[in-house]
């Protein structure tokens, strides 16, 4: 399986300290946000990553390089300017071949997320080697975490049945993702396209996948939640 990772953003709720830094190269306790990523998909066994890349994209390209110091093989899908999250894709697809591939941002921080847990998702067969009706299969699979503060109300309901637009379980997309390639075949290279409507469409014709994430997960988005992140942990006086 190849990975994609996001990190043509512009970061603007992020300034000023992406005025002069991407924010993939943010740091959170020691480490570039985008390295952590790049790390914990080589441990998987991930090696093959492309990133796109914009504002400071040089800098993203001098920090990474091939990848071979992390133990990965890189390649790089620039824009000018940025296509959003499906543009993106669309663009990078020659790079990411004809498989179902992994796709991650950039700016989230989960340590600990074990990317091998998606290698299979998008089997073509039921667990009984049956192979799944072609309408029937889901085309994407989600990674999904529990409505943080600043997102109460989620975006899909997860159940034995997959994920829905609406319901009593709402849980936020944690910007993990598992895509088959065709979903993304209607859009033009170069087009500005946003993720959220296909994955809407999905869910409604039944072909979106997904499980809950219970690990340590941030969706990091100001110098604050950084800064948060980056405190030294509290004493207890009191111990």
């Amino acid at each position: 399986m190849k990975a994609m990772i996001l990190a043509a953003g512009r970061g603007e709720r992020m300034r000023p300290l992406t005025d002069t830094c991407p924010k993939p190269l943010l740091k959170v306790r020691g480490r570039p946000l985008i390295v952590w990523h790049i790390l914990n998909l080589v441990k998987a066994g991930i090696t093959e990553i492309v990133i796109n890349h914009a504002h400071l994209g040089a800098m993203i390209v001098d920090t990474l390089g091939d990848g071979s110091k992390f133990g990965a093989q890189i390649q790089y899908s620039a824009e000018d300017p940025v296509l959003e999250t499906a543009g993106g894709i669309a663009q990078a697809l020659p790079l990411l071949g004809d498989a179902p591939f992994l796709v991650v941002s950039a700016d989230i921080y989960v340590p600990h997320f074990n990317f091998a847990d998606c290698i299979n998702t998008l089997e073509d067969n039921d667990m009984w080697g049956n192979p799944h009706p072609l309408d029937k299969r889901d085309m994407a699979w989600l990674i999904m975490a529990k409505n943080p503060a600043f997102h109460p109300k989620g975006d899909f309901s997860l159940s034995l049945m997959g994920l829905t637009r609406s319901g009593e379980n709402m849980l936020t997309f944690a910007n993990i993702g598992v895509y088959r390639p065709e979903i993304f075949h209607g859009i033009q290279p170069g087009t500005h396209a946003k993720l959220a409507p296909i994955l809407y469409d999905l869910a409604d014709r039944g072909q979106l996948g997904g499980e809950l994430y219970r690990g340590e997960w941030h969706n990091l988005g100001t110098p604050a939640q950084l800064a948060a992140l980056n405190a030294p942990p509290t004493i207890n006086s009191s111990q």
